[in-house]
């Protein structure tokens, strides 16, 4: 028994430190800006709700989709990384922080599958974590990780719902502010998944004791 409690802290630190819910709140925060709170609610609560079960199906069917359709990692690194950048670089621009009311005719864009919930959420590292904690293809293994990684998605949404009282409290300029900043750390991030998916790559892709 205290075997499967340390290993689903274990497994749930290791999501933490991938999905890090803090910095995701104010990445959070920048992209749903325009959107009005119960929005963003429902923002927050589909965007979990994907990633939960992207999540889900990766760590029970992961290693036979990557071989079913001849993806490695890291390709997926490297095609999230792209994606991150081209969010971070937007934000980085502030258009994801117009804070203009918008016309009853006109629906606030839906950032809440993709970017949030793919690659944001769960993205490759997210997923690999996934993985990684499934691979021994044990039941017990596998409701551990997905069990885990459904708590730091509670976690993660008290934590996106308490943004929108930040959001309030910081007004325009503030929410500008955060949205660049975010927005510079998204394409930092973005390099260093493309990085390391080259990197992986070049292991991948190099003969052994080449």
């Amino acid at each position: 028994m205290i075997d499967l409690v340390t290993l689903g802290v274990t497994v749930f630190m290791g999501f933490f430190a991938i999905m890090n819910p803090i910095a995701n709140t104010a990445v959070f925060t920048g992209l749903t800006a325009s959107q009005s709170p119960h929005e963003k609610k429902q923002t927050a609560i589909k965007a979990l709700t994907a990633a939960f079960f992207i999540v889900a199906a990766f760590s029970l069917l992961g290693k036979g989709i990557f071989q079913l359709f001849g993806i490695t990692l890291p390709a997926l690194r490297m095609a999230g990384g792209i994606l991150v950048f081209m969010v971070g670089y937007h934000m980085l621009q502030g258009s994801s922080s117009s804070m203009q009311t918008q016309s009853p005719s006109k629906e606030a864009e839906d950032v809440s599958i993709s970017p949030l919930a793919i690659p944001i959420l769960a993205g490759p590292g997210t997923i690999a974590t996934a993985m990684n904690y499934s691979a021994a293809e044990s039941l017990l293994h596998i409701l551990i990780t997905i069990s885990a990684f459904g708590v730091l998605c509670l976690v993660t949404l008290l934590c996106f719902l308490y943004a929108q009282k930040l959001v309030a409290f910081l007004g325009k300029d503030g929410v500008n502010v955060i949205t660049r900043i975010m927005g510079l750390l998204l394409t930092v991030i973005a390099m260093q998944m493309l990085i390391q998916g080259v990197h992986d790559a070049m292991h991948l892709f190099t003969p052994a004791g080449g």
